[in-house]
C-alpha cells in the first residue's frame, strides 16, 4: 500500500458532498429514545436526508444499528439485555420493526430499501466476502438503498463485530465508496471528554499520530455497543483504505452530507488497496501465527520481502495451505498478515531452512516462500 498524496480538509469535505457512492452508519442511540424505544420521527428525519441524497444521484448504503434496541419495549424489557440469548431474541423482534420503519420512511420518497444482514463470518471467510460484495453491489445497481446490520439474531460471542462501526468501514471499501459518514449522538471527536470544560472539537485528522495525546472514551450509550474508540478505529480502517471519513452528530446529518464544517473529518492516509489486501488486514480471522526472527521481521516491514522458511522460528495453531495467518515478532507483536503456502503440519520440518536446501532435499515444489509478498499485508 503506497502513501496517499495528502488532501486538504476542504478537499475531504468536498468528497463527502460530491460522493458518488456513500456509506452512512447510524448508531442505536441516534434512533431511539433514552428508554430504548425506536423513535420513528428521528429515523424519518434521517431517511429524509438520505433519500434526498439518493434522489440526487448518489448511491447510498445505510448501516443501521437499532434492532436490539427496537426489540426492548416489545419484549417488556427495561434496558438492553446483557446475555447473548436475550440479545438475539430482541434482535429477532426488533429487526422487523426497524425495517418496517425504514420501508415506510424511504417509501414516502418513492425509494425501495433492501435488508442485508451480515455476520462477521461473512467478511472473515473470503468467499463469503465476495458474496456480500456482489449482493450489496447488485442492490445499488438496481437503485435500492441497502440497509445493512449485523445479524444479531444468529451471531455468536465468538464470531461477531460487536458494533457496526467496523462493519461500516469494511463495507465502505467493499462497495468502493468515496466516503464514509459515521453518525452518532456526539457531534464530533474532542481532544478530551466532551463534557469536560475546555474540551475542543477536533475538526480534522490527517494522520493517526495526531490522536496520540487525545483522551478517547470507550463506553457507548445504554442502548448501543460502540463508543468513540470503535468509531476512531473504524475511521483508521477506512482512511487506511483510501476512504474519506466523517464523524458527526446524527442531528447534523444534512449539514454533514452537504460538506459543512461540522463533526470531525478523517483524511485518507493511504491509497485504496485491493479487496483481498483489505480483507487480509481487517476482516480475515487468522487461523494461526508464525513467529519470525529479527531479520525476517525487518525484511517484511520493508514491504518488499516475502516470508521465507529460514526466518520462521515457531508455528502456532492448526491451519491448511492458503489460510490467513498472522506474522508476529518474538515478543508477540503482530507485524503482518498473509496467506500461507503450507499447512501447519508441514511447516515444522521446514523452519530455519533455505529454499535451496528444501528444494534439494524435498523436491522443487518446496522452493516456494511460506508467504509470498503478493499475499502479505503489513499491519
Amino acid at each position: 500500500m503506497t502513501q496517499h498524496t495528502p488532501w486538504t480538509p476542504t478537499q475531504g469535505r468536498d468528497i463527502v458532498r460530491d460522493a458518488e457512492t456513500l456509506v452512512v452508519k447510524v448508531g442505536s442511540s441516534s434512533l431511539t429514545t433514552p428508554q430504548g424505544v425506536l423513535d420513528v420521527q428521528r429515523l424519518g428525519r434521517l431517511a429524509d436526508t438520505l433519500a434526498a441524497r439518493r434522489l440526487a444521484g448518489t448511491r447510498v448504503v445505510l448501516v443501521s444499528s437499532g434492532a436490539i434496541a427496537a426489540g426492548i419495549l416489545p419484549l417488556g424489557l427495561t434496558r438492553r439485555p446483557k446475555d447473548l440469548a436475550t440479545q438475539q431474541a430482541a434482535a429477532g423482534v426488533g429487526q422487523g420493526a426497524l425495517m418496517a420503519a425504514y420501508t415506510a420512511a424511504f417509501g414516502a420518497h418513492g425509494l425501495t430499501v433492501g435488508q442485508v444482514l451480515l455476520t462477521a463470518d461473512d467478511l472473515i471467510r473470503r468467499q463469503h466476502y465476495a458474496n456480500a460484495r456482489r449482493a450489496v453491489g447488485t442492490l445499488l445497481r438496481l437503485g435500492v438503498v441497502p440497509v445493512v446490520n449485523e445479524n444479531d439474531a444468529v451471531a455468536t460471542d465468538e464470531v461477531r463485530f460487536g458494533d457496526n462501526d467496523r462493519l461500516a468501514a469494511l463495507l465502505a471499501h467493499l462497495t468502493h465508496a468515496d466516503a464514509l459518514v459515521l453518525l452518532t449522538d456526539v457531534d464530533a471527536l474532542y481532544d478530551g471528554p466532551p463534557q469536560e470544560p475546555g474540551a475542543q472539537r477536533i475538526a480534522c485528522v490527517s494522520a493517526q499520530s495526531e490522536l496520540a495525546s487525545v483522551r478517547i472514551s470507550g463506553s457507548g450509550s445504554r442502548v448501543g455497543t460502540g463508543g468513540m474508540v470503535t468509531k476512531v478505529e473504524a475511521a483508521r480502517v477506512a482512511t487506511g483504505a483510501g476512504v474519506c471519513t466523517l464523524l458527526a452528530g446524527a442531528e447534523d446529518a444534512t449539514k454533514a452530507l452537504a460538506g459543512a464544517d461540522v463533526g470531525t473529518l478523517f483524511l485518507p492516509t493511504a491509497d485504496r488497496p485491493t479487496s483481498r489486501m483489505l480483507w487480509l488486514a481487517h476482516a480475515s480471522d487468522p487461523a494461526g501465527r508464525l513467529v519470525v526472527d529479527e531479520g525476517a521481521a525487518q525484511a517484511i516491514a520493508s514491504g518488499r520481502a516475502s516470508l521465507l522458511p529460514t526466518g520462521v522460528v515457531a508455528v502456532e495453531g492448526s491451519f491448511g495451505e492458503g489460510a490467513p495467518i498472522e506474522i508476529v515478532e518474538r515478543s508477540g507483536k503482530p507485524i503482518a498478515r498473509g496467506l500461507v503456502s503450507y499447512g501447519s503440519d508441514e511447516l515444522p520440518r521446514l523452519l530455519g531452512r533455505s529454499t535451496h536446501w528444501l528444494a534439494d532435499v524435498f523436491g522443487p515444489d518446496y522452493s516456494r516462500e511460506i508467504v509470498h509478498r503478493d499475499h502479505l499485508v503489513l499491519l
